[in-house]
This record gives C-alpha cells, sequence and structure tokens, in this order.
C-alpha cells in the first residue's frame, strides 16, 4: 500500500513537472516525449514517466502515433482559430455569470494574484508573463466564479490545458506580457464593479489579442519548423 502511494505521488509530481515544462516551452509543440528522457530529467523512474504522459493525453496536451509515439500537441493555425473563438464566446459569458456571482472575498483573491503574477521576474524584464495552472490562473478563478457548472467544465477541463502551451508563447512576444496584465487589471476592475457587460466586452477583446499574437507563432512555426516564439 504505500509502496503504491508514492508510486501514485511520483505520478502526481511528474505529471505537473512534465506539464509546467510544455508549457514553459522546454517541450515545445510536436516535440517527441520519451519515458527515459523525462525519467531522467525528473530523477524518477519510468513507471510514474509513463503513467504522466498517459494523464497528459487525456488532458489533451500529448497526441500518441503509431510510427511518432507520444508527441507535444501541436495545432494548426486552423485549429487555434477554432478554439479561440469557442474561448471567447465561453470566457466572454464566464465574465457576465461572474461579476454576479463572485464574492468580494473572491474577488480580493483574484486581484492578489494579479499583484503577485506583476512581481515575477520574467513579467518585470517583460519576457513572458506565465501562470501556473488552477487557481493561481486568473482565467480559472472567473470561470470558476460562474457558477456555471458545465461551462467551468468546458474552460478548466478541456480547452484551457491545451491553450496554456500557446498563452505563454503569445505572452513572449514584445511588450504582450505587460500589455495583457493590464487587460486582466481592466476586466478585475468591471468584475468589482460588477458591471458584467464591460467584464465580457474586456475579456473578448482580450482574448482577441491572444489569438492574434498566438496565431503569428504559429505561422512563424509553419514557415520555419525550428522556430517558436521563445
Amino acid at each position: 500500500m504505500q509502496k503504491r502511494l508514492l508510486r501514485l505521488t511520483l505520478a502526481d509530481q511528474a505529471f505537473e513537472n512534465l506539464a509546467d515544462a510544455i508549457v514553459r516551452g522546454e517541450f515545445p509543440p510536436g516535440a517527441p516525449l520519451s519515458e527515459l528522457e523525462i525519467a531522467v530529467k525528473f530523477g524518477i523512474s519510468r513507471a510514474p514517466a509513463r503513467e504522466a504522459i498517459y494523464r497528459l493525453e487525456a488532458r489533451g496536451l500529448v497526441r500518441r502515433s503509431p510510427h511518432h509515439g507520444a508527441r507535444v500537441v501541436e495545432l494548426s493555425v486552423k485549429d487555434l482559430r477554432e478554439l479561440f473563438q469557442v474561448r471567447e464566446a465561453l470566457e466572454g459569458m464566464a465574465c457576465l455569470l461572474a461579476a454576479e456571482s463572485m464574492t468580494v472575498a473572491e474577488l480580493d483573491e483574484l486581484n492578489a494574484s494579479l499583484a503577485t503574477h506583476g512581481h515575477q521576474p520574467d513579467f518585470a524584464s517583460g519576457a513572458a508573463y506565465y501562470q501556473a495552472g488552477g487557481d493561481n490562473d486568473f482565467h480559472f478563478r472567473i470561470a470558476r466564479g460562474s457558477r456555471n457548472g458545465r461551462l467551468v467544465r468546458a474552460l478548466c477541463e478541456d480547452i484551457y490545458h491545451v491553450l496554456r502551451v500557446y498563452r505563454f508563447r503569445s505572452s513572449t512576444q514584445p511588450e504582450r506580457a505587460k500589455q495583457a496584465h493590464k487587460e486582466h487589471e481592466a476586466i478585475a476592475a468591471a468584475l468589482c464593479a460588477r458591471d458584467g457587460a464591460a467584464a465580457e466586452a474586456r475579456m473578448r477583446k482580450h482574448i482577441r489579442q491572444s489569438r492574434k499574437n498566438t496565431e503569428v507563432c504559429a505561422i512563424s512555426r509553419a514557415v520555419s519548423p525550428n522556430h517558436w516564439c521563445k
């Protein structure tokens, strides 16, 4: 029993570490994922490394094919455009609902998380705007604040996991990190004012800008396979 729990703990750690490495670009879209390489990188055996890859595949971050094995998911420009269109509609709705549903404490936590993001070394230097998953992510907090279970599942358990890879790369473009943070602050201000219409409009505008930046990265990648924004 103790060995099984230890194995699960190692698999959990490997899953979180590998997901973080993928988001940060250590394993860019299309990169192969080897159990041995991951085991060596994170100082674990191949069993938890294998389980981490399977879990990431279930989240949509990894794809597996008979001839190429497991690779980090790589979306086409068309795939990205369609995902962002869905995301814009859903997150706009989430803001509209969250403006009514989020508690004062939740709004305070949202603003506190933005302040924390603003002190990150990469953000301060303008290099990137990294957000860890779950409650550390601005968009996760708003989705959950909508109090709509189906909306939360669609965003937090499906769309976000794949798009986090591309969102981070979008933020590495010049000046995008600080601009995105300002856009987040404007959305938070509308939520605190309980102005759902303004929060929805600002979120939609923010996502459209993120989509443009992400598409620039994806097109650059298509033209030059060895290039990815940062």
